[in-house]
């Protein structure tokens, strides 16, 4: 049986990790409950602070698609492999300053934020892709590590 969490976020999406949200709150929500419904097993569960760094990187990016895409056109969280991968769509074409930098926080506020280069720190696979019709699709994996394991592991 799916959360009612899960159920709330979905709001009639289909089983493909495609979620219809319309703020950061209902994307963290929605992805908080991918990892505890598909990654999470009695066997094993992801550290917290990897689910904290995971539902940050989604924070930024569905505020950034909003604030700066022209609004929010998509969104996916899905478990892949060693993590969850994010799929945020928005509607402007324009490929964001910083998106594939070096993940450096900036000096100081000269037009950019520190969302990107913690986009960048936090997650692996990032992908910038202008979508036909308009508008662009940003995928990243943010890796989880299993509770009670070392760092390296």
């Amino acid at each position: 049986m799916r959360s009612e969490e899960r159920q709330r976020a979905e709001a009639g999406a289909g089983s493909s990790g495609t979620a219809a949200v319309t703020s950061a709150a209902g994307a963290r929500a929605y992805t908080r409950s991918v990892v505890r419904e598909t990654w999470d097993s009695p066997l094993r569960t992801a550290r917290e602070e990897d689910v904290v760094d995971l539902l940050l990187v989604v924070s930024e990016l569905v505020t950034n698609a909003i604030r700066h895409g022209g609004g929010l056109a998509g969104f996916e969280a899905a478990v892949d492999g060693e993590g969850v991968r994010v799929v945020v769509r928005d509607r402007s074409d324009v490929v964001p300053r910083g998106a594939l930098g070096s993940g450096e926080l900036p000096r100081g506020h000269h037009g950019s934020g520190y969302g990107w280069p913690l986009i960048v720190r936090l997650a692996r696979e990032i992908a910038v892709d202008r979508l036909e019709g308009g508008g662009k699709s940003v995928s990243v994996l943010v890796p989880l590590r299993e509770s009670g394991l070392p760092d390296g592991g």
